[in-house]
């Protein structure tokens, strides 16, 4: 045998191992999406379970328990520009079938923010957004709503849940970013987080005042919460958030319907 013809059975060989490799990764791709979908939801729907104050530790219950205390919520769309509840979306999803982050990318479903407007970075806001809503006695108890923002590194996902006050802040969490471990990354801290719990979003006059200070002091105000020690671009891109999707651009539409109702 030549030596081209050893090279040549080399390659030969090394190309199929490569596509059967390539195939094979593929395959496994597309099996495990479907699973790695469901816990995405499955840790959506913790955040919101922890949030509600359905369940303390929603981490330590297993899928089936985790869908049993779920259907004390009701998801619900919201037309951000009326801010009325609809039952469907313009191109005919329901609450089960939308997806947010995905109409976010859809120029039909989506609108482009111009900079001065755009304070939370996010480039596109979504005509429709998905909150979740817990009733006590037919009345809301509590409203969660979805939130993301820019911080140094990455978009920030999250939700904030109000009392029935539709003012008060039940509780704060993200459930992604990329932001820098030990720095921006605190916004996981269950401690930073729990600080949150009893802050106001509104001032007297129906401004968005919640916001992040650097100076730490024991006196904080209703609307102030303590910025991420090293973290000044985080921090900033929290308030940022804060401030847009709770003013004019996002949630207050409805929280002022649903006070007019309530």
């Amino acid at each position: 045998m030549t030596g081209k013809e050893t090279t040549g059975r080399t390659i030969k060989v090394t190309l199929i191992l490569c596509l059967v490799c390539s195939i094979l990764v593929s395959s496994v791709v597309v099996l495990l999406r479907p699973l790695q979908k469901r816990n995405v939801q499955l840790d959506i729907e913790r955040v919101i379970l922890k949030l509600t104050e359905i369940s303390k530790n929603p981490y330590e219950l297993s899928e089936k328990q985790v869908a049993s205390l779920y259907k004390q919520i009701t998801p619900k769309l919201v037309d951000l520009t009326t801010g009325k509840f609809i039952e469907t979306t313009a191109n005919g999803n329901d609450v089960n079938s939308y997806n947010q982050r995905t109409a976010t990318k859809d120029p039909r479903l989506s609108v482009a923010l111009e900079q001065k407007q755009d304070i939370a970075n996010i480039k596109r806001e979504p005509l429709v957004a998905k909150v979740y809503v817990v009733y006590r006695d037919k009345k809301i108890d509590t409203i969660v709503l979805p939130i993301s923002g820019y911080g140094l590194w990455s978009t920030m996902y999250g939700f904030i849940a109000l009392e029935s006050d539709l003012n008060t802040v039940r509780g704060m969490s993200f459930y992604e970013q990329g932001e820098t471990p030990g720095l921006g990354g605190e916004v996981d801290n269950p401690q930073w987080k729990a600080s949150w719990k009893g802050k106001e979003v509104y001032n007297n006059k129906g401004d968005v005042a919640l916001h992040l200070v650097k100076i730490k002091n024991q006196n904080k105000q209703q609307h102030e919460i303590d910025a991420l020690s090293g973290a000044s671009m985080t921090s900033a891109g929290v308030s940022n958030l804060i401030k847009f999707w709770m003013s004019d651009s996002g949630f207050k539409p409805l929280l002022t319907h649903l006070k007019g109702e309530s």
